[in-house]
């Protein structure tokens, strides 16, 4: 059989790059729900702990092999970016925990729900990320428009305090609610579940409140991405680089949920960090050509960006030590 086509480019990078990843990842999807969580149960702290480690562990190794067959370059890019993404992700558990809490999902439920969220993350970033790169190789100005909506997101979160959002007031819950049949109970893990209309008295399909969850959770990752794919973006233009540090970043995010929900509130002095690392990320586009560098220094990059999220973890850990969970 000739294999040959393997070594095609698409996107930048061989095909067997690429087919590789994604064997990988649903390597790692299969393992995780096949044989760790075959059966629907609540995830503790201390699993979530070991789990996120492990997803973290895989990420570097893989971030490794990009050093070693991609060159330094291209590894410290990976690198910066599953940084970044990870961090960037600490702001979408919070929203993830509001979007559980206002359905009232139990947490013998909440891993399946992110399970399938990380199979729709998948999707949507590739979307994203494809239609990114076609952009910045068509036109190079783009990435400059990237890099000032990185700063002027930034200085807006540094500058406004952000109000607990309202879901009960939420356009697309209300939309739901009013186009389809909606049940007000949970049926198990069950997304749709067929039973009698009440009006009606026909037999009609109808979305569970844990449907809904995953759909809102869907869409709270694409707003995130609107952030986070421009930030991978000013780090570096390579697709596979873009796509496979993004990817492994959200994968420990499910893993990782569970520990940080339950202590989300040491962490609310994290996002003044996440604001001036999109500044610095933004800005350093800008200070490369001012500079006259063909692009701004992976090294130091890295260290700063690694710097200012050290800097506002430990400031929170310091500042919240003597606070309870709510």
């Amino acid at each position: 059989m000739d294999f040959s086509f393997l070594f095609l480019e698409w996107v930048g990078k061989p095909l067997w790059m690429w087919a590789s990843f994604l064997a990988l990842v649903i390597a790692i999807l299969s393992f995780d729900l096949g044989i760790l969580h075959k059966q629907n149960r609540e995830i503790g702290v201390r699993e979530s702990v070991k789990l996120s480690g492990l997803y973290i562990a895989l990420g570097i190794a893989f971030g490794c092999w990009v050093w070693w067959y991609l060159g330094s370059d291209a590894g410290l890019a990976y690198m910066t970016g599953f940084v970044v993404e990870k961090t960037l992700a600490l702001d979408n558990v919070f929203v993830i925990a509001l979007i559980f809490s206002f359905f009232a999902v139990p947490r013998l439920y909440q891993h399946r729900v992110l399970f399938w969220g990380i199979l729709g993350v998948l999707v949507l970033r590739a979307i994203m990320i494809g239609v990114g790169a076609t952009l910045v190789a068509e036109f190079a100005w783009v990435l400059y428009i990237f890099a000032a909506f990185l700063i002027v997101t930034g200085i807006k979160m540094l500058a406004i305090k952000e109000a607990e959002p309202d879901i009960s007031r939420n356009t697309l819950v209300r939309f739901m609610r009013n186009r389809f049949n909606v049940t007000h109970e949970h049926h198990g893990e069950r997304f749709f579940v067929r039973k009698t209309n009440p009006v009606t008295g026909a037999a009609n399909w109808f979305i569970t409140p844990l449907f809904m969850a995953l759909v809102m959770i869907e869409v709270a990752d694409v707003i995130f991405a609107v952030d986070s794919v421009p930030a991978i973006f000013a780090i570096t233009t390579d697709p596979f680089i873009v796509y496979t540090s993004n990817i492994f970043a959200i994968l420990g995010l499910r893993a990782l949920y569970f520990a940080l929900a339950a202590m989300i509130h040491r962490f609310q002095y994290l996002k003044p960090a996440l604001a001036l690392v999109l500044i610095f990320i933004g800005s350093k586009i800008f200070a490369a050509d001012l500079l006259e560098l063909e692009k701004f220094p992976a090294v130091l990059s890295l260290g700063i960006t690694f710097a200012i999220i050290a800097a506002g973890v430990i400031w929170s850990l310091l500042k919240t030590r003597d606070r309870q969970s709510a």
